[in-house]
């Protein structure tokens, strides 16, 4: 996977207000919002070159490749940002579970709200 540099783009774009921008993985066939990871500079570009995402752990304060523990990689098929260049959204193909408790999704509870009667 390369970026496509004729669009005028380098990576070093993406972090102008920070070093570390939000990424949104998204399952690629079904568009369910897998997780909220972030990515620093040097996560990003690995997973340009590998084709797998890797992300920046702010509690751990390291990178991490999406899958290298668990076997659940995120394969990339595309990387889309916003119109700020400050918030990744990465299109992928999800092996197993995205969460860490086993669900396929982070995002699989409801913040339940009151009827407004």
């Amino acid at each position: 996977m390369k970026l496509n540099q004729s669009e005028g783009h380098e990576l070093d774009d993406f972090f102008q207000k920070s070093e570390l921008i939000p990424a949104i993985a998204q399952d690629i066939d079904s568009g369910q919002v897998l997780m909220l990871a972030y990515m620093n500079r040097q996560s990003l570009d690995l997973t340009i070159q590998t084709g797998t995402a890797w992300y920046y752990s702010r509690s751990r304060e390291e990178l991490w490749n999406k899958g290298a523990t668990s076997g659940n990689f995120q394969h990339i098929c595309e990387i889309r940002y916003d119109c700020d260049k400050d918030t990744l959204l990465l299109l992928v193909r999800q092996r197993g579970a995205a969460c860490h408790t086993g669900a396929f999704s982070c995002f699989y509870r409801t913040l339940a709200l009151e009827d407004d009667k």
